[in-house]
């Protein structure tokens, strides 16, 4: 009797480790044994990045996010190792807040390993930040580029975002083909190039769009600064910082793993509805008008003013208009007022731009570029 006792609570035991272990393998964002990835950043930047360009800490920090979320093990690595400095940012945004007030993170910030002490065989995954800085050194890094090579070739992932996908331009596998060739790929492009990086387009010895597609790479990219995610395989690629959230949640499934719901900051909710308007969705416009408290309109009217420049249809026109208009009074700024007027001019729109212009005089009688338009425009 006590034999089968003994027997009986032997097996409950085992009954209920098994539940146990079922139970936290089917969770989201949970796997049965830990993920570990590497996290690259470019050490190349100075005093906020204002000499020398550095890694963008806001696409660290959101994707730092999803991987934690998700029960995946961070290193951070960096050329030189040590401690290595940010392009000015934003402390007070959500995540990057989150990541500052993170003791585990900071430390490894402050202390990042040495590209040339990693080993590709403790990585389920490697993510490149981006940021200017990495234009500069990560794609003469020769340990970093064997490390990208080796974790590809073991099924691991390579993802990568913005300027990240810099370090992949030289990468060669064992066949000796380049890591991208044949590939989706995204990166930050040519176009957002000269709309947003001007201070250091003369310093970049390679032009990041133009390198990856001469690598034979198959670029894709949406409009300016809306998020673009090339998913081929195991190579993840993001256009610019708004697609950090997409690339780091695409590497966590490639991994196995479910993703958890990833938190919705107010700009991404921004970008994304602007991606709607100007894919068609007209009335994804009400959505910013209706709602101001979810979303950021200055971002909405900045989009229009820079979306303006890089246009070239009536239809383009038209869109950056709009997306200026519903920004105005909440940026009450003079230059938005004229770049509105201008393009109401252009679009034909005579007497919406002399009201916009008389407008803009009322609060700024002498504002010589509306007094000067209004002389020589009509």
């Amino acid at each position: 009797m006590k034999a089968l006792l003994k027997r009986t609570k032997q097996l409950t035991i085992k009954l209920a480790m098994f539940i146990t272990l079922t139970a936290i393998s089917i969770q989201p964002g949970v796997a049965a044994e830990t993920k570990k990835i590497v996290m690259v950043i470019s050490g190349y930047g100075q005093q906020q990045g204002e000499p020398k360009p550095g890694y963008e800490f806001d696409e660290f920090a959101k994707a730092y996010r999803v991987f934690r979320d998700n029960g995946i093990a961070v290193d951070v690595a960096s050329p030189q190792g040590g401690k290595v400095v940010a392009d000015k940012y934003d402390p007070g945004k959500p995540y990057n807040a989150k990541v500052l007030a993170d003791a585990e993170a900071m430390a490894m910030l402050n202390n990042t390993l040495a590209t040339t002490a990693l080993n590709a065989q403790n990585y389920d995954a490697i993510f490149i930040v981006g940021g200017k800085g990495a234009m500069f050194d990560l794609p003469k890094d020769e340990a970093l580029k064997t490390a990208i090579a080796n974790i590809y070739q073991q099924k691991g992932t390579v993802a990568a975002v913005c300027h990240g996908p810099a370090a992949l331009v030289d990468v060669k596998l064992s066949d000796g083909s380049y890591l991208v060739a044949n590939k989706a790929v995204n990166s930050f492009t040519n176009q957002e190039e000269q709309l947003f990086g001007k201070k250091w387009l003369s310093k970049f010895e390679f032009m990041l769009e133009d390198k990856l597609v001469e690598r034979g790479a198959k670029f894709q990219s949406s409009d300016m600064m809306l998020s673009h995610v090339a998913i081929d395989d195991r190579l993840i690629t993001g256009q610019n910082p708004v697609s950090t959230v997409g690339v780091a949640t695409a590497l966590v499934t490639s991994l196995g793993l479910t993703p958890v719901d990833a938190e919705q900051y107010s700009e991404d909710k921004t970008m994304t509805v602007i991606a709607k308007f100007l894919s068609g969705e007209t009335e994804a416009i009400n959505e910013l008008a209706s709602k101001p408290e979810l979303y950021q309109l200055p971002l909405v009217g900045m989009y229009g003013f820079y979306y303006q420049k890089s246009s070239q249809t009536d239809q383009q026109f038209e869109h950056a208009l709009t997306l200026m208009i519903v920004a105005q009074k909440t940026i009450n700024n003079p230059k938005l007022d004229m770049q509105i007027a201008k393009t109401q001019h252009k679009l034909g729109k005579v007497d919406q731009a002399k009201a916009t212009l008389n407008q803009l005089l009322i609060t700024k009688p002498d504002f010589k570029p509306a007094l000067d338009m209004l002389q020589t425009a009509f």
